[in-house]
């Protein structure tokens, strides 16, 4: 998935950390919720902002995050 599109990275919003869309939530808010357990559809209840996309943009961007530590720290 391309989420280059989707994640946005803001010096001056939530301290330069990944959001949605340049909203004020981030990549990690939305993974640690999925981490307790809600659903895409819990999620999105909560945030009617949020899109199905924006949640699988955020499990790519930490996907891709993981893989680019593995690789620096293999180096």
């Amino acid at each position: 998935m391309n989420y280059q599109s989707i994640i946005t990275i803001e010096p001056d919003k939530r301290g330069g950390k990944p959001c949605i869309r340049g909203l004020r939530i981030t990549v990690h808010e939305v993974l640690e919720m999925l981490a307790s357990g809600m659903s895409h559809a819990e999620i999105i209840d909560d945030f009617p902002y949020l899109t199905e996309e924006d949640i699988r943009a955020s499990l790519a961007y930490a996907a891709d995050s993981e893989r680019r530590m593995t690789y620096a720290h293999a180096s």
